[in-house]
């Protein structure tokens, strides 16, 4: 089994809200990989005393020992635990209703020798190779449908579309979040490697446009996950100034990549 993950920070001077860890048990019968991006709150209070990335932390931290050690429980039940379990922890200490309490997108994978079974929520990404070589993207694209106008600040988001029914959804305290997440199982012998990225690796495909799912596995395969973000890294370089690309969205985001052949 080949391995590689690589996360940098949009900002060195930032914590990098993003996590990535692949578990692989003693056992060797199987694993499970986790990516989270945490979502960056708006300047001013969000309610919580605690930072996005040691929220990231914590769940990212629940989900990978969850997702190992309890094979009886779904995906689904994983999430649903470890939002629960973070939750706990600053529950008498923070206001856990704001909408903004800290929070992240999900991409978490597990498999053993019989299958390998997903679940996404938000914009993060999971690619997945076929023995062919077929790269099928699991997406959950609700956030990407949304009217402009529902995203036009983030009080309108926050009041009209963030964790609400007929909008997107991110893991914050709300353990029934995981009933929202794209969910599915695939037979093992059908997936030769996977490939998980937050979307500040995603701009590769989405924002800049420089190839589909199926190239961007390609670089990854052949050229590893650091040449994926060096690439972002330099598109959004080129860029900062005209922001034909970019737009509104912030110059540098936090990027990560987690590459696994089974």
């Amino acid at each position: 089994m080949r391995t590689e993950l690589v996360s940098e920070p949009g900002d060195p001077d930032r914590p990098n809200e993003d996590f990535a860890s692949v578990g692989l048990p003693a056992s060797g019968q199987g694993g499970s990989l986790v990516v989270l991006d945490g979502v960056t709150p708006p300047q001013g209070d969000y309610g919580c005393l605690h930072s996005v990335a040691w929220f990231s932390a914590r769940l990212g931290g629940a989900l990978t020992e969850l997702s190992l050690s309890r094979r009886d429980l779904t995906l689904p039940e994983i999430l649903s635990g470890a939002i629960r379990r973070v939750a706990d922890t600053h529950a008498d200490t923070c206001d856990l209703s704001h909408p903004r309490t800290p929070q992240a997108t999900v991409v978490l994978a597990r498999w053993s020798a019989a299958e390998v079974e997903y679940l996404v929520l938000s914009d993060s990404a999971l690619l997945v190779e076929s023995p062919t070589g077929e790269v099928t993207a699991l997406l959950d694209d609700r956030l990407s449908r949304l009217p402009r106008a529902s995203l036009a600040t983030d009080a309108v988001a926050d009041t009209t579309v963030r964790n609400k029914d007929g909008g997107f959804f991110t893991a914050a305290a709300d353990p029934s979040v995981a009933s929202r997440a794209v969910t599915g199982r695939l037979p093992r012998p059908s997936v030769r490697a996977l490939t998980a990225l937050t979307d500040g690796a995603t701009r590769w495909v989405e924002k800049f446009h420089e190839g589909d799912w199926a190239a961007l596995f390609t670089l990854v395969r052949k050229d590893g996950t650091q040449a994926l973000v060096d690439r972002v890294r330099a598109l959004e370089t080129a860029d900062a100034q005209e922001r034909v690309h970019l737009r509104r969205s912030k110059t540098h985001d936090d990027a990560t990549v987690v590459f696994v052949e089974l």
